[in-house]
């Protein structure tokens, strides 16, 4: 079959996207401007820690299908690890009082009438008003639908629902929250067991894929940055990277799998999301001590989710454009005084990295809902794919895969 569908952009919907193509038969030429694949989910060697870390903390969980099913068709199932039980420990630096939330598999949350399961201080009537979200009115906010006050709220809603949409909750959509919550933890606590990328995004997502498509004779072309598409009456015509055009035969087709930015610069007339929130992630070059979770929620802190790896421990600070100016020295500091109260480990530092990801994710909001695309456009061979396109999910890996299959199953039926 002579007809190719050329990627633009390597991240992870670009990825997802290639392999779908490659696994129809689809003949795949995939582009990235980088030197290396993944974009906002990748690992790096870092020089200072000597450590091979992760840009970001990304946390999955067992209702994430989507990203479930790329890890097993490249092999990397057994990289993404979690407990066999729906559980997530707390910590509220306040009072020192420590918790595990242990929602019950099933559909019928049970779980909400067992008071060593729920959230202290919590009654399970409480429970109910998150059940709004999953009704919620098109347009909404999350201040507008439910209560967002109280212990519930403190300890559970907004740390959970700021770490899945990126963005303060009172006014984030409350659609998108509806969605998270609708596949999650509404499904059951079989759908929300936590997964973490032991061995970094990398092992996980990135490099697994590039051997994958390797083996089906796709061989990505890093440094290639895309300067201009040409037009042609309904279609796309030609691809230029720098001094380079690629033609575009006909029956030939592309898949933009490009940040929002970019894509408008490339795109006349597309809207897309332009508001955008930061992410900030702190990394200590020391071993967790004995008996401390993969994961903990930390509550009345800077620190929102501490993560522990083998040579490592990694916090995540989501919504942190308040932080993007702040000195990463101060930020080491305070971050690390949280940590180390909450680990019981030396006071003094050990050796860190601080990753500041202006540009995270697009701000959750409802008129930024309202500005995410479809994968379709007004060329018949031209397609789009990322976490910011109309997903249905916050900016998150399980909406950048699906973006990536969606845009190769119409690129196929196209062809």
């Amino acid at each position: 079959m002579s007809e190719t569908v050329h990627v633009v952009g390597a991240g992870l919907a670009g990825l997802a996207c290639a392999l779908r193509l490659a696994d129809a038969g689809r003949r795949v030429a995939l582009y990235e401007a980088a030197r290396m694949a993944g974009g906002r989910c990748r690992s790096y060697f870092d020089a200072s820690l000597g450590l091979t870390i992760d840009n970001g903390n990304h946390l999955l969980l067992s209702g994430n299908t989507a990203a479930r099913d790329y890890a097993r068709r490249i092999g990397a199932s057994d990289a993404l690890v979690g407990p066999s039980e729906c559980a997530f420990d707390f910590l509220d630096a306040r009072t020192a009082e420590r918790w595990t939330l242990r929602p019950n598999a099933s559909r019928i949350p049970w779980w909400v009438f067992v008071a060593d399961r729920r959230v202290p201080g919590t009654a399970p009537l409480d429970y109910l008003g998150a059940g709004k979200l999953l009704f919620a009115k098109d347009g909404a906010t999350i201040g507008e639908t439910m209560h967002c006050h109280g212990p519930l709220w403190e300890k559970l809603w907004r740390p959970v629902l700021l770490s899945a949409l990126n963005t303060e909750p009172e006014e984030a959509s409350a659609t998108l929250a509806g969605a998270v919550l609708r596949e999650t933890l509404a499904a059951g606590g079989d759908a929300c067991r936590p997964m973490v990328a032991k061995g970094g995004l990398g092992d996980a997502f990135i490099e697994p894929a590039l051997r994958t498509l390797r083996a089906k004779g796709v061989e990505p072309r890093f440094g290639a940055r895309l300067r201009d598409i040409a037009f042609e009456e309904s279609r796309v015509a030609a691809l230029r990277f720098g001094d380079a055009e690629v033609t575009l035969e006909k029956g030939d087709a592309v898949v933009l799998a490009t940040p929002p930015w970019i894509a408008q610069e490339l795109l006349p007339g597309l809207v897309a999301p332009n508001d955008f929130r930061a992410i900030v992630n702190a990394h200590f070059k020391i071993a967790p001590p004995p008996g401390q979770p993969p994961l903990l929620g930390m509550i009345g802190t800077l620190t929102e989710w501490l993560f522990a790896f083998d040579d490592r421990l990694s916090v995540t600070i989501s919504g942190a454009d308040r932080l993007i100016d702040e000195s990463r020295e101060a930020l080491a500091e305070k971050i690390w005084a949280e940590v180390s109260a909450a680990t019981g480990l030396p006071a003094a530092p050990p050796p860190w990295q601080i990753v500041k990801e202006k540009r995270a994710t697009f701000a959750a909001t409802p008129a930024q809902e309202k500005r995410r695309p479809d994968a379709k456009t007004r060329w018949h061979n031209l397609w789009l794919a990322g976490d910011w396109t109309h997903t249905g999910l916050p900016a998150t890996i399980e909406g950048s895969i699906r973006s990536g299959d969606r845009a190769a199953r119409l690129a196929t039926t196209a062809i």
